[in-house]
């Protein structure tokens, strides 16, 4: 391949790595032609970018653009692919899914760089299934602030039936 090949192929990738906030590095060789296009047709359809590169390209493409998270460096042998995507959790998912219906167990979580942490290894995809998004993070904070509120109005609209029982039963008994 010649220089300029793969500066194209250099500056493409390192775009594609501003682009999308988090990105997922897997180990896919091996895998039959019919078993690729099934993993290529789930990426497409839960919106995740999936490139074959090579470590070398992808390194210099990391390199140009400062990327911080140089431990993944070190993962960057043999086979790799990248998932790109907007979403942190569904390459995670979609791996441990997928893995579990191939007989390789493929494909294999090699590191990953979500919310702008990276991690390194298999032993880290469950935690990166668990992650939330900051959508949900969000929710659930919002839910909890809630909550407060709503156990007070709660308590208030109870409590007023039951005080204006025990007025109504006072006023009775003073009555006779």
């Amino acid at each position: 391949m010649r220089r300029e090949d793969k500066n194209v192929i250099i500056n493409s990738l390192a775009e594609q790595l501003k682009t999308f906030p988090h990105f997922y590095l897997t180990d896919i060789s091996g895998l039959n032609a019919e078993d690729t296009a099934a993993l290529r047709r789930q990426c497409f359809e839960k919106e995740i970018t999936l490139i074959v590169v090579k470590n070398t390209l992808l390194r210099k493409a990391l390199e140009q653009i400062e990327f911080q998270g140089t431990e993944l460096f070190d993962v960057l042998k043999g086979s790799t692919s990248i998932m790109l995507t907007e979403k942190n959790n569904v390459p995670a998912k979609l791996i441990k899914e997928f893995s579990k219906k191939n007989k390789l167990k493929k494909p294999v979580l090699k590191g990953a760089f979500v919310e702008e942490t990276p991690y390194i290894g298999e032993a880290s995809l469950e935690e990166l299934v668990n992650i939330k998004s900051k959508e949900e993070l969000i929710g659930d904070i919002i839910g909890l602030l809630q909550s407060p509120a709503k156990n007070v109005i709660s308590a208030l609209q109870s409590g007023g039936n039951i005080l204006s029982g025990v007025v109504k039963t006072l006023s009775d008994r003073e009555e006779k």
